[in-house]
């Protein structure tokens, strides 16, 4: 079971599509031209039939270059390059029978990829075009010769109905398979997309939340701090000293912490901001002195890191603290590693282990399965890999129970 932070690939575009169905239509006409011209024995002008072949081709390789080159392009370019297949159609239609030909309703191809694949304003124009395109092959029409030796001159009309059916199958079964898996790799973007910004949202809102909070919490910890010195002014017994100075150190973690929330508001000089790693763990280690902490691997060279990844850390320790604290079994597993211009890093707890039932990862904030818990931990460790590029994975740890999540951070800058 694991799940990782990635971007989609891009479906493919609409021209690029169309450059995959010209070469086809250019592969079909050929045949066509060559079988209708040698064993049918069609008396045919295949010197303008060959002509407009050799056209559709060449103008496929420019708009095959165009469209690896340049990528997505605006609708009007491919309305022209609809404009230019339905304007060789007319030309091979017209030197081959015309609307007797039975590949004529193959104007009808054009209109329909442009209702599923243009904005609804160049479906007119597409019409206007196949329709002028039809009448214009009807009345400038060269009209096909008798057949030699054919018994029924309309049985080999029918066999091209027969093969015009296929041809337009083939097209349709091709461009309409490709645009459904579109649509279904779009609408699964649209899902990750609105789960992601509703996610964003929160944070962001915890954020401006947090920033003033950070303001408000500024006096009560001067207060708190004031009464531990007078309390351990005052003396007291070993262990009370020892409990005054634990106190100390705590209320020394969450000032520093609330005076590193509010840094980002306050104006003046840039600063390097980035936090010493090793100085984020002892931290921790203070905050949850019940968990015991075993560390592998080396940072060196990667002690200084953006602000993010010291809460990437927090929170991915506190979850495995909390897990494995209500299992009974409060150890914790920390390996980081420097990897050239990154970092990895994963956490091991002992706890109970995955289940299979729930998500990996939680679609919203503010939802938590820990008694007490806010709900935030995994979303923003989510976030946080995302924004920074890196992956998150989490999955069952080879031998024993708990849960083991890795994460990699090709962003993060060394000192």
């Amino acid at each position: 079971m694991q799940t990782a932070v990635q971007v989609t690939g891009p479906v493919q575009s609409f021209p690029w599509l169309l450059c995959n169905l010209r070469w086809l239509a250019v592969i079909c006409q050929g045949l066509t031209i060559a079988l209708a011209a040698g064993p049918l024995g069609v008396d045919l002008q295949t010197t303008p039939l060959w002509i407009g072949v050799a056209v559709l081709a060449v103008f496929n390789v420019y708009a095959t270059w165009d469209a690896r080159h340049r990528g997505e392009r605006p609708a009007s370019v491919s309305f022209t390059h609809l404009l230019v297949d339905i304007g060789v159609l007319a030309w091979l239609v017209s030197w081959s029978g015309g609307i007797e030909n039975p590949f004529s309703s193959l104007f009808l191809l054009p209109i329909v990829l442009a209702v599923f694949a243009l904005p609804g304003r160049w479906l007119w124009p597409t019409a206007a075009a196949c329709l002028l395109a039809y009448v214009v092959s009807a009345l400038l029409a060269r009209e096909l010769p008798h057949v030699h030796g054919a018994a029924d001159p309309f049985s080999l009309h029918k066999w091209g109905m027969f093969a015009n059916f296929a041809v337009s199958a083939a097209v349709l079964l091709i461009f309409f398979s490709r645009m459904a898996a579109a649509i279904r790799q779009k609408e699964r973007e649209m899902e990750r997309l609105r789960e992601q910004f509703a996610r964003n949202e929160g944070i962001v809102a915890l954020a401006t939340h947090a920033a003033s909070v950070a303001h408000e919490l500024n006096t009560p910890l001067a207060t708190l701090t004031l009464l531990v010195e007078e309390l351990e002014a005052a003396g007291g017994t070993t262990q009370q000293r020892e409990d005054f100075a634990t106190l100390r150190a705590l209320i020394d973690v969450c000032r520093d912490r609330v005076r590193e929330l509010a840094m980002p508001a306050e104006g003046g000089e840039v600063r390097d901001t980035r936090v010493d790693l090793e100085s984020v763990i002892e931290r921790w280690k203070v905050m949850r002195p019940a968990i015991e902490l075993r560390r592998s691997g080396s940072i060196n060279g990667h002690e200084r890191v953006e602000p993010a990844v010291g809460h990437l850390l927090q929170a991915l320790l506190n979850n495995a603290a909390d897990a494995g604290g209500k299992a009974g079994r409060p150890v914790v597993d920390l390996r980081l590693e420097a990897r050239e211009g990154g970092l990895e890093g994963e956490v091991r707890d002992y706890g109970v282990g995955l289940d299979e039932a729930a998500p990996l990862l939680p679609a919203r904030l503010f939802r938590s399965d820990k008694p007490g818990g806010l709900g935030i931990g995994l979303a923003l460790s989510h976030a946080t890999v995302e924004r920074l590029g890196g992956r998150l994975s989490m999955q069952a740890p080879e031998q024993g129970t708990g849960v083991k999540v890795s994460f990699e951070l090709p962003a993060v800058r060394p000192t």
